[in-house]
């Protein structure tokens, strides 16, 4: 009895710990996101190690997020944030080429989409070492595609370090600086 009691036990603590696989179904990729959202920020992406992986990185955010989104709060249900990559341009020996401020130059080419949703009451059914509030992940492909192929585990690990911040890494540091 014992023997089956722990043995019990530790199939549960097991599957606790196993990230659970992020149901990605949920998250649409809006249409029109590039004309009808806000681009609020761009980041260089250069990659020493692999340089035909350098990128640059353009965010966007839904309007109505925007508006609403307040300070140090977390944000609004219905929130839509937006992380798309561009492939960059380069010169006659394929390095990466710069603008007149040292930022890299991005090619019109996207390479991957990156969509972050909150919703009311999404994330329930992931355990507290994964869960990201209310917030779900999708990855596109260039024509908008999902990328049923790619796990949001990644995702899901690397946005858990942002709690603070309501699980993202650049809208909630741009609404505290332009709402303060």
């Amino acid at each position: 009895m014992k023997f089956t009691n722990s043995l019990i036990l530790a199939t549960i603590s097991a599957v606790g710990m196993v990230p659970l696989q992020a149901d990605t179904g949920k998250v649409t990729l809006p249409e029109n996101y590039g004309s009808r959202f806000v681009r609020y920020f761009s980041v260089d992406k250069p990659n020493a190690d692999e340089p035909d992986k350098t990128k640059m990185r353009f965010f966007y955010v839904n309007p109505e997020s925007l508006a609403a989104a307040e300070a140090g709060q977390p944000l609004p249900h219905g929130t839509v944030l937006i992380m798309e990559d561009h492939a960059v341009e380069r010169d006659a020996e394929g390095n990466a080429l710069l603008d007149a401020s040292g930022r890299l130059i991005p090619a019109a080419t996207i390479t991957n989409i990156f969509v972050q949703e909150k919703r009311s009451g999404w994330g329930t059914e992931y355990a507290a070492e994964v869960r990201n509030g209310e917030w779900e992940y999708a990855w596109f492909d260039a024509q908008g595609k999902r990328r049923e192929d790619k796990s949001m585990d990644g995702c899901f690990s690397c946005h858990k370090g942002a709690e603070a911040t309501d699980f993202n890494f650049t809208f909630s540091p741009f609404v505290a600086a332009i709402k303060q």
